[in-house]
């Protein structure tokens, strides 16, 4: 194994550990102090050269993996510091700031933009800003001077009501990207959101009906730019120069500089990053004879972008660099399959080893000989699986899911991508020539509906994809057992690989057995998109789920977002609640209650005939769920958490017809802390509340009703609940103008904190009883309570 790999992997240890250091402390948690970082660092450094080499490990090896690891440490301390104190120091009311638009702004409109500070010091810093925009437009790239409400959230900083002016400068990069967008959404019509993922790693634009389909076929890393379309992008190009008879050592310059070109323009994403400097160090050695091992192409490859520590930090980086490691050493371990045993028997014990090679052997040499295609096919299999399999823990902890079909869809997708990429940019660079580029583009449109073809054929076979949800210690270990596999394609010698493996492996099983609660109140807004499904965790690991979303033709928000968001917790749900028969809160239910089993449901008990609502019935029937009517004055105890029925009562429920306003209404509390759920309660409802509770109804935490329909959320109902923080679920681009202006008016008035599932996605709320920590899928913070 090259040193260089040594060394690489010792600079990201201490990256990774100081990263998590500082995950720990936006989570409120007491962060790891430096010194036991260095110390795990080193121990793991010296473990890991151990493992590796072949021999003894050698003593300059081991100390120089200890000082790259310490000086990582220090590096990666120093960026999350100035960081921090970057975001803290923009987030002063008092700071001017510039930005730099990411996407066009105009009123209404949500974008991202990096910010910094217009006066020294503070104009080299850099930060990522979420800006909610209410005055003022500028095209992408554009340098803005704004006025804003501030909030400082762990690694983002959020201006809501936003007031922006054009300076007159444009970030050239960033306006190419907005320019090419338009011209995408121009040539492509309604296949453009696909196609702004393809080109220009531009994902905001896809249904998530879309995205879960890929993500089931295994096919969610098309949608991102990825070593795959770099490598495309290169072979066209030296296809082409070939064609032209170009020299090769031309072809291939020709082929660099635009890939150069190509990850520039996109802002150099880590895995792009990657792809392109393994592809430079492939080039270069083989134009100067200097064949390179291929772990030091890769190692190169994960750090060049690893070169700024925070980027281990990134979900991209880590699934590039782990599936790559994976198809390297799927490779490897290929090779050695006709070369020598796989187990290297040692020294001692050398009978019985002798009989586990001859065994080894005789597998080897049994079955049909494979020639041809038909090799190529079993060798692609292989280090598909092989890939599938080592980054599996990222993707079922990222996204709930492992795809069993990925290995086969990526062999079946892998040529419509590899013609699709090249017309796509053919269209675009043609774009000046209108009636071409809309030839070339309506070309594309065949094989870009036979790549959505092959991701929804995919998905609808059964058991295409497993929810997978694991917590914190099992996703480590299964961590653990995927490293060990690689870095046993390395070695000689893979039993002390596999037994490692194999103790992770048993370790991951066993631990969700063991699991204990939070120890705290955890109030989770799962991302649903148009409609409701909160969970809420008490400190001992129970759940109560209130709502389960909407459903839609060929599937729920309870099968594909509150089912896997469980399981992966853990945790059994005591409770169901259902504020009210409403398809966009029942429309999960049927699948929430079949899997997930609760013990008891609440129900406001008003009549509605909808399908939907019936089938929930009758699964609660079947699973013995018992069902209860709620009414105002109804309570439970749950480790610690007090839930109490505000409403509502019988002699309302009497002459009420709106479902809207016959939510329930829950008041949760634990410790000094409280939250108002309040379901879809319009105006009338809200009235009846505030007459009925008035002051009783002040909660920190509010659940803005009806997803902040304009005709919930009375100044009346805020001034008595007074609150500090409001959770709005609600769906992106919603054609109902969720939620509307004059409600984010009133709450900013009072300066509450707004947080929305459309663009903060699940939100999660964590309590002790005395503080609150927020987190959203960008970052985590703690709040002040006022």
């Amino acid at each position: 194994m090259p040193r260089l790999v040594y060394f690489v992997t010792a600079w990201l240890i201490g990256a990774s550990l100081v990263a998590m250091s500082y995950g720990a402390a936006r989570a409120g948690h007491t962060p790891i102090p430096p010194a036991a970082i260095a110390l795990v660092a080193l121990i793991a450094c010296a473990a890991l050269c151990t493992l590796l080499r072949n021999l003894s490990p050698g003593a300059r090896t081991i100390a120089a993996c200890a000082a790259i690891a310490c000086a990582s440490i220090l590096i990666a301390n120093a960026a999350w510091q100035r960081d921090a104190r970057c975001l803290t120091a923009l987030g002063h009311p008092d700071t001017e700031l510039i930005l730099r638009l990411h996407a066009n702004a105009q009123p209404r409109a949500w974008l991202r933009a990096d910010a910094r500070g217009i006066a020294e010091p503070l104009a080299s810093c850099r930060v990522i800003a979420s800006v909610s925009v209410k005055e003022g437009s500028a095209p992408a790239g554009a340098w803005v001077r704004v006025t804003a409400h501030r909030l400082s959230s762990g690694r983002m900083l959020r201006l809501d009501d936003a007031v922006i002016e054009p300076t007159g400068a444009v970030d050239w990069v960033h306006g190419w990207r907005g320019r090419t967008g338009q011209t995408i959404d121009s040539l492509f019509g309604e296949r453009a959101p696909l196609v702004r993922a393809l080109l220009v790693a531009d994902q905001h634009g896809i249904a998530p009906e879309v995205r879960d389909r890929f993500a089931s076929a295994g096919l969610v890393h098309v949608l991102s730019i990825s070593g795959l379309h770099v490598a495309i992008i290169a072979g066209a190009l030296r296809t082409v120069g070939a064609a032209l008879r170009m020299r090769r050592s031309a072809a291939e310059l020709l082929a660099l500089g635009a890939v150069g070109t190509y990850v520039t323009l996109l802002g150099f994403p880590p895995p792009a990053t990657r792809a392109a400097t393994m592809l430079t160090v492939v080039m270069l050695s083989g134009r100067l004879g200097r064949p390179v091992h291929p772990w030091t192409g890769l190692a190169l490859g994960v750090w060049i972008p690893a070169a700024d520590p925070r980027v281990v930090a990134a979900l991209g980086w880590q699934l590039s660099a782990s599936g790559m490691a994976a198809l390297v050493g799927a490779r490897s371990m290929l090779r050695r399959w006709r070369v020598r045993p796989l187990l290297q028997a040692p020294r001692e014990n050398t009978a019985v080893w002798r009989h586990v090679d001859n065994a080894w052997r005789r597998l080897r040499n049994t079955g049909p000989r494979l020639h041809g295609w038909r090799l190529s096919l079993v060798r692609e299999l292989a280090v598909g699986t092989a890939a599938s399999v080592i980054t599996a823990p990222l993707v079922a902890w990222a996204f709930g899911r492992v795809s069993i079909v990925a290995p086969i869809t990526n062999i079946v997708a892998a040529p419509i991508v590899a013609f699709l990429q090249p017309t796509l940019f053919l269209a675009l660079l043609l774009a000046p020539l209108r009636p071409v580029a809309r030839w070339v583009a309506d070309a594309a449109a065949a094989p870009l509906a036979v790549l959505d073809y092959i991701a929804r054929t995919a998905s609808d076979v059964p058991y295409a994809s497993l929810s997978v949800a694991p917590g914190k210690l099992t996703a480590l270990c299964m961590g653990v057992m995927v490293a060990a596999f690689v870095v046993s394609t390395a070695r000689r010698r893979v039993l002390p690989c596999l037994m490692t493996g194999a103790t992770a492996l048993v370790v991951a099983v066993w631990a969700p057995v063991a699991a204990r609660g939070p120890g705290q109140l955890e109030i989770h807004v799962i991302d649903v998109g148009q409609g409701d499904a909160i969970a809420l965790r008490t400190p001992r690991g129970r759940w109560v789920i209130v709502d389960a979303g909407r459903t839609w033709q060929g599937g729920d928000a309870g099968r594909r977002a509150v089912i896997p968001y469980i399981r992966r917790l853990g945790g059994k749900v005591a409770l169901f609640v259902l504020s009210h028969p409403d398809a966009d809160h029942v429309g999960g239910a049927p699948s929430v209650l079949d899997a997930l089993r609760p013990t008891l449901w609440w129900d406001p008990g008003f009549v509605h005939g909808s399908g939907v609502y019936r089938d929930a019935l009758a699964v609660a029937e079947q699973r013995d769920v018992t069902w209860q009517r709620v009414v105002a004055g109804d309570s439970l105890s749950l480790d610690g958490v007090m839930l109490r029925v505000l409403g509502p009562d019988s002699a309302w429920m009497a002459n009420e017809d709106n479902p809207n306003d016959a939510s329930v209404i829950l008041m949760v509390q634990h410790g000094q802390v409280r939250a108002l759920l309040t379901g879809d309660a319009e105006v009338a409802q809200e009235a009846w509340l505030v007459e009925r509770y008035g002051s009783e109804l002040n909660a920190m935490i509010l659940k803005v009703g009806h997803h902040g329909s304009k005709t919930s959320s009375t100044d009346a109902l805020l001034d008595a609940v007074q609150p500090q923080i409001a959770l709005i679920s609600v769906g992106a681009g919603n054609s109902y103008g969720h939620p509307s202006p004059s409600v984010m008016d009133a709450l900013r008035e009072r300066q509450v904190d707004i947080l929305r599932t459309d663009r903060d996605g699940a939100i999660v709320v964590r309590s002790d009883g005395r503080s609150v920590q927020l987190e959203t899928r960008h970052t985590q913070w703690m709040h002040a309570v006022q």
